[in-house]
């Protein structure tokens, strides 16, 4: 058993990770865990330019948006200041709201995957997630969560674009399973029982600090 982790969560828009992660965070602190949390892309000047293509203000080739996700995340893991190796390394386990099988799913349905896999080599080859959690929800469930309330839609948000990312996170997970711990959850049920399955499943690598 590890005394601190890097868990990944992983899904397509409105799989209810946010949610998941804010659960799995807490019942790692009541166990004893001092847990950083954090989300791709990041908050860093890259990943600004990232969310900015994703509402519409900058425009970028599918290209461009792979190759800025694999700036970003080279940077979250090696900053300095906050990076996810630095927080690893002071005793935190340590959440992260997406990691490289996002770029595989939304990236490799509009390239090819083994660029893809490749373009991020570097990142898996630092660091590999010990748990990386993948919330499973239908593409139909994902656009009436996203619609709600809201009066604007991101680039990747729409339901064609959808199917595709869930039928090409499925291939890569196939692809990348010899050497990824990857554990799937039917994220169509209540938030309740999917953070049950996924305690679960935590607890098998994760120590209970006194």
């Amino acid at each position: 058993m590890k005394k601190n982790l890097f868990i990944a969560f992983e899904g397509i828009d409105g799989s209810g990770k946010s949610t998941q992660v804010k659960l799995l965070s807490e019942k790692l602190a009541q166990a004893g865990h001092q847990v950083f949390t954090t989300v791709e892309p990041t908050n860093s000047h890259i990943g600004s330019i990232i969310r900015n293509i994703f509402n519409h203000k900058i425009e970028a080739d599918h290209r461009t948006i792979a190759g800025l996700f694999v700036a970003d995340r080279l940077d979250h893991l090696l900053n300095k200041t906050d990076g996810i190796l630095k927080q690893l390394e002071e005793g935190y386990t340590v959440i992260t709201d997406r990691y490289y099988l996002s770029s595989y799913a939304y990236h490799g349905a509009h390239m090819s995957l083994d660029w893809v896999i490749e373009a991020n080599a570097q990142s898996a080859e630092l660091l590999r997630p010990d748990l990386n959690i993948f919330i499973d929800i239908s593409p139909e469930i994902s656009m009436t969560r996203l619609t709600r309330g809201r009066g604007s839609l991101e680039l990747f948000e729409n339901l064609e674009n959808l199917i595709k990312v869930r039928d090409k996170y499925f291939e890569a997970m196939e692809k990348v399973k010899s050497v990824e711990n990857i554990f799937i959850t039917d994220g169509n049920r209540s938030p309740e029982l999917i953070a049950a399955d996924i305690w679960n499943e935590v607890s098998k690598i994760a120590s209970f600090i006194p």
